[in-house]
């Protein structure tokens, strides 16, 4: 199965990014649990896809590979 990616490099690295720090933050107890959300940017960046953007008919990256 093949998951066609719609997450470009500076939205994945957005995504990286605001993932660890939500987590760290979460987990030095200086936001609360909900940061642990991070979770989700940070395995939607890891598999370049977002769900969110499929069902809207978004896309950040440029490069498109017909299957």
């Amino acid at each position: 199965m093949h998951i066609r990616q719609n997450i470009g490099t500076l939205d994945q690295w957005l995504r990286l990014s605001l993932g660890f720090v939500l987590l760290f933050l979460a987990g030095s107890g200086l936001i609360g649990p909900w940061g642990y959300l991070g979770v989700v940017p940070l395995l939607t960046a890891l598999v370049r896809f977002c769900p969110l953007y499929a069902a809207l008919g978004w896309r950040t990256n440029r490069t498109h590979r017909q299957s």
